[in-house]
């Protein structure tokens, strides 16, 4: 108390700054503060300092800057006590050092939490992001297609009206009919071709489409491969009065058909997406569930598919018989989600990843496994410990390893082993088919 200053703070000022030496800690005689973390461009409150409490102390044992900056959010006061009279209260009082010890404790404690939460978020926004490129293009895809099936529809709706008048007044009702059920028949079932075949196909029909004078052969003639129909077939609409008619509103028809498989085709891959989130994070599900692995790693990588499909490679090796097991489903598929993003991350986006499971006894092991340049031997035995990481500044906190160790250790008594050399490193993740002890009881 005798070496201890008195200072008082009105409201909005800073009683520390961070990044400021640490040559002091603050007693809080009266009034609230808050503790600050600058982040990137982003400022996070961490805590509210109450009368009683100590700020200031960390920086100060460790002697390093200030971690965080400290703001008065009311008039207050404060005792500001130096360095030299910490030390000395320290090294000549037990119950001082005690009670410091807890301080520092409470702090590492509350700072790791806020780092987990921080990693989650940050894992959250790259999965968000991951989200949005993926949903955008099946929905920009549907877009397109929808406008181009209204100016389709409208076009086909006068050719309808044409053709029908046309053989109505040429008598041709009955082949109209007949060409009508054609048309519907081939629209059910469209054909699959090989890429090539597919190619010769539509410069064939396209070179016979011009030479009878259909201006848009171009265009329907992908359109009109796609069912089944070829120069042979169309010949045989000739003799018709409405054959100039009819091979346009064929093509038209098929384009329109077309488009409808395309905007069902988006929606469809706008709804897997959907799925895949959803089974992902087991949404309205409880934590400890019968998971089927294969379908939590397969979710996984359409998360990650913005990620995966620019040049890496996806293999599997999946078992046949591989059992269920119970897991906590969600905290799992972060795990994988971990392996694989550290993977593509390691091969920097270019290379092949192998996913293998089996059962091993009352086991089940997923190896996943990269083709990446390798994990150096001698930093092998610290990828677990938190904040470490390889990684440069602004892509990663050393907690996703960390955090996929205790989720496999910890939450599921299993394992998480590594094996890396240059050109291969596998992870294995062994998994009990049962979770015993009081995390199943839940």
């Amino acid at each position: 108390m005798d070496n201890a200053e008195p200072v008082s703070l009105r409201a909005g000022e800073v009683l520390m700054k961070q990044g400021d030496p640490g040559d002091s800690a603050f007693v809080i005689v009266s009034g609230e503060f808050e503790v600050q973390k600058q982040s990137g461009q982003t400022l996070i409150k961490i805590d509210v300092r109450n009368p009683g409490d100590v700020v200031g102390e960390m920086a100060l044992l460790s002697r390093a800057p200030r971690n965080a900056t400290v703001v008065s959010k009311t008039d207050s006061e404060t005792l500001q006590i130096p360095q030299e009279a910490f030390e000395r209260l320290l090294s000549t009082s037990p119950s001082a050092t005690l009670a410091v010890l807890r301080w520092v404790m409470a702090r590492l404690t509350q700072n790791e939490a806020l780092l987990h939460q921080q990693e989650k978020m940050a894992a959250l926004g790259t999965l968000s992001a991951g989200l949005a490129h993926e949903l955008n293009n099946p929905a920009a895809a549907a877009q397109r297609s929808a406008s181009e099936l209204n100016k389709s529809l409208l076009k086909l709706q006068v050719l309808t009206h044409q053709i029908e008048s046309t053989a109505f007044k040429n008598n041709q009702t009955n082949w109209l009919d007949s060409f009508m059920q054609e048309a519907s028949r081939r629209f059910s079932s469209p054909v699959r071709l090989a890429a090539l075949e597919r190619i010769e196909l539509v410069e064939q029909l396209q070179a016979w489409l011009e030479a009878n004078g259909i201006g848009t052969a171009w265009e329907f003639a992908p359109a009109m491969v796609n069912f089944g129909w070829n120069a042979e077939e169309l010949e045989k609409l000739k003799g018709s009065a409405c054959f100039d008619m009819s091979i346009e509103w064929l093509g038209m028809s098929c384009m329109t058909v077309g488009l409808l498989s395309e905007v069902q085709q988006a929606t469809g891959r706008i709804s897997q997406i959907v799925q895949a989130m959803k089974t992902y994070t087991y949404l309205d599900q409880a934590p400890l569930l019968e998971v089927d692995v294969h379908e939590g790693l397969e979710n996984t990588l359409v998360i990650m598919q913005h990620k995966l499909k620019h040049g890496v490679t996806v293999k599997r090796e999946y078992s046949s018989t591989l059992p269920r097991i119970e897991a906590y489903a969600s905290e799992l598929n972060q795990v994988w989600t971990n392996i694989i993003d550290n993977a593509v991350d390691a091969m920097d986006g270019k290379g092949e990843i192998l996913l293998r499971t089996y059962a091993q006894n009352d086991h089940v092991v997923v190896e996943i496994v990269d083709s990446g340049p390798g994990i150096p031997r001698e930093i092998q035995t610290r990828i677990y410990e938190p904040f470490f990481t390889t990684k440069p500044p602004g892509k990663g906190t050393g907690l996703g390893l960390h955090i996929s160790h205790d989720i496999i250790v910890n939450r599921h008594h299993g394992q998480l082993l590594v094996e890396s050399r240059p050109g291969e490193t596998k992870f294995r993740v062994v998994l009990p088919r049962r979770i015993k002890g009081e995390e199943a009881d839940e």
